[in-house]
C-alpha cells in the first residue's frame, strides 16, 4: 500500500490543541470530520494490493467489498459510475490493486478505500479469470464447430477492424494488394485500454447492420503483439459474443502465432499473424489465371478433339448410308418384296377362316334337335320331384304320428285320468308343498273331467 512517510497533522480544530488544552471537548461530528480530512488529504491517491472478498453488488447499483492479506482487511466501495467503466469485475478469491482514496464513513466510525480503477495482480489471476470466462462461453456453445461459416472463396468487399495508424493495417492492405486487389473497408477502432472493446463491439454490429449491397463479404479483426494485458480487450464477453453472432464470416487475426483471445475460439477462421489473414481472405491472383489459362487450353483441345471425333463419325455414317440412289432403290425392292407377302397372305387368310367357319357350322345342332332334348330332360325332371315329394310327405306323417304319441305319453292328463288330481290357489298358482297351504284356504281341483272348488280344513 502507497502512503505518505510524515505523519500528517490534524485540523486546527483539533490537531493544534496544546497540552493545557487537551481536556476540551470536541463533538462526535467534530471527530469525524477532523479524520476524515486527515486520511483523504494523506491517502488521496493510493493503490491497494489485496484479495478481493464479501463482494455486494447493491441495488443502486454501488459494489461494496473488501480487500485482505494475510493479517487485514480493508473495506471498499466502488461507486455505480465508476464500477461500469474498470475493465476487471472483481470476484471472490481474486487478487487485484485496487486505486482511489481513503475516507471515512462517518455514520458508522470507520474507514474504507473508494476504488476508482481496478487491476488485476499478476498474470496468473488474468490467466484465472481467462480460463473461466472461456468455460462459461463454451457451455453457451458459442465456440461450436457447427456455428462455424465457411470463408467466400473470392470476397467482393472486406472490412478490417483495427487501429488505423498501425503498421496491421498496412501488413494487411500491401498483402491483399499483391495478392487479389479488392475493395477494403477500414472500421478504426482502439486495440488496448479499456474502450477498446466496447469499440471492437460496435465495429462488428456496425458491418452487419449496413444495407446489404453496402455489407463486406469478410471480416477481419486485427491487432499486432502484445502482452496478455495489451490484448485483454480481445477477451471481453462484449466482443466474443459480437464476433460469434455476426452474420458476416470472421477471421481473427489477434496477435502473434503464440498469443490466443477468445475471439479466435468464436471467429470463424483463426489467422496466426494478420499477415496471414489478408492470405486467407483471397487467392492469388496470378494463381488463379494460371489456372483459368490451363483450364481454357484444355477446354479447347477438348472441343477440339470433340470436334474431330464427330467429324470421323459423320463421316463413317455417310459410308454405311451409300448414296440417295441406292437408298431409294433398296427402298423399292423391298415395297415390292412386301407388296407381294400381303397379296399371298390375304389369300391365305380368307381360305383359314373358310374352313374354321365350316368346322364351327358343323359343331352347331338344329334348333329343334335342342328343344326336344330340354323337353325329355323336363320330363324327367318333374317325374323325379313327383315321387320324391311323396316321399318327404309320408316320411313327415309318420314323424307326426311319433311325436303326438310321445306328447299324450307324457301328458299330466293321463295321470289325472288315473284317480289324481291338481291343487291350485284361487289366482291359478299351483300348490306343490303342504307348507304353501293354511287353515281355510280356498283352492280349485283340476280332475280329468273338470274343477271342483274347495276349502283347507
Amino acid at each position: 500500500m502507497q502512503h505518505c512517510d510524515n505523519t500528517l497533522p490534524l485540523l486546527d480544530n483539533i490537531g493544534n490543541a496544546s497540552l493545557a488544552e487537551k481536556a476540551k471537548v470536541f463533538s462526535v461530528s467534530d471527530i469525524s470530520r477532523g479524520i476524515k480530512l486527515t486520511l483523504e488529504q494523506g491517502y488521496s491517491n493510493v493503490s491497494v494490493k489485496g484479495e478481493a472478498t464479501s463482494i455486494k453488488v447493491h441495488t443502486s447499483g454501488h459494489v461494496y467489498f473488501a480487500l485482505k492479506d494475510d493479517t487485514s482487511v480493508l473495506d471498499a466501495i466502488c461507486w455505480k459510475g465508476n464500477y461500469l467503466k474498470v475493465k476487471i469485475k472483481p470476484q471472490d478469491g481474486m487478487e487485484i490493486i485496487c486505486t482511489g482514496k481513503i475516507t471515512t464513513f462517518p455514520g458508522r466510525s470507520k474507514y474504507q478505500l473508494v476504488v476508482d480503477k481496478i487491476e488485476i495482480a499478476g498474470e496468473g489471476e488474468l490467466l484465472k479469470q481467462l480460463e473461466e470466462r472461456k468455460r462459461r462461453l463454451a457451455q453457451e456453445g458459442l465456440f461450436a464447430i457447427e456455428r462455424k461459416k465457411p470463408l467466400p472463396f473470392l470476397p467482393r468487399k472486406i472490412g478490417v477492424i483495427t487501429s488505423p495508424t498501425g503498421a496491421v493495417i498496412k501488413d494487411i492492405l500491401h498483402r491483399i494488394e499483391d495478392r487479389f486487389p479488392t475493395h477494403i473497408m477500414l472500421w478504426p477502432v482502439l486495440v488496448q485500454g479499456e474502450a477498446a472493446a466496447a469499440q471492437i463491439a460496435n465495429a462488428v454490429n456496425g458491418f452487419n447492420n449496413l444495407p446489404e449491397s453496402q455489407r463486406p463479404d469478410l471480416l477481419i479483426v486485427a491487432r499486432g503483439g502484445g502482452s496478455l494485458e495489451d490484448l485483454w480487450c480481445f477477451n471481453e464477453e462484449i466482443v466474443v459474443r459480437a464476433v460469434a453472432q455476426s452474420q458476416i464470416p470472421v477471421i481473427s487475426a489477434v496477435g502473434h502465432e503464440t498469443d490466443t483471445t477468445l475471439i479466435d475460439y468464436a471467429a470463424d477462421r483463426r489467422a496466426p499473424t494478420p499477415t496471414a489473414a489478408a492470405e486467407m481472405a483471397v487467392p492469388v491472383r496470378i494463381d488463379l489465371l494460371n489456372m483459368l489459362n490451363e483450364r481454357f487450353n484444355r477446354l479447347q483441345y477438348g472441343t477440339f478433339r470433340y470436334l474431330e471425333n464427330v467429324k470421323t463419325a459423320n463421316e463413317n455414317l455417310c459410308i454405311r448410308l451409300g448414296t440417295p440412289t441406292d437408298f431409294v432403290n433398296e427402298s423399292l425392292q423391298r415395297l415390292d418384296d412386301w407388296s407381294e407377302r400381303m397379296t399371298n397372305s390375304i389369300g391365305y387368310l380368307l381360305n383359314y377362316r373358310i374352313g374354321l367357319f365350316a368346322q364351327f357350322s358343323s359343331r352347331i345342332r338344329h334348333p329343334r334337335e335342342i328343344m326336344s332334348n330340354a323337353e325329355q330332360r323336363l320330363t324327367q325332371i318333374t317325374t323325379l320331384w313327383e315321387r320324391s315329394l311323396k316321399t318327404v310327405i309320408k316320411d313327415c306323417d309318420n314323424s307326426l304320428t311319433t311325436a303326438s304319441k310321445l306328447l299324450d305319453g307324457y301328458s299330466y292328463n293321463a295321470t289325472l285320468e288315473r284317480g289324481f288330481a291338481i291343487v291350485k290357489t284361487k289366482d291359478g298358482k299351483v300348490i306343490s308343498s303342504r307348507k304353501d297351504t293354511s287353515s281355510q284356504m280356498p283352492v280349485n281341483m283340476v280332475f280329468a273331467d273338470g274343477e271342483v272348488t274347495a276349502t283347507i280344513d
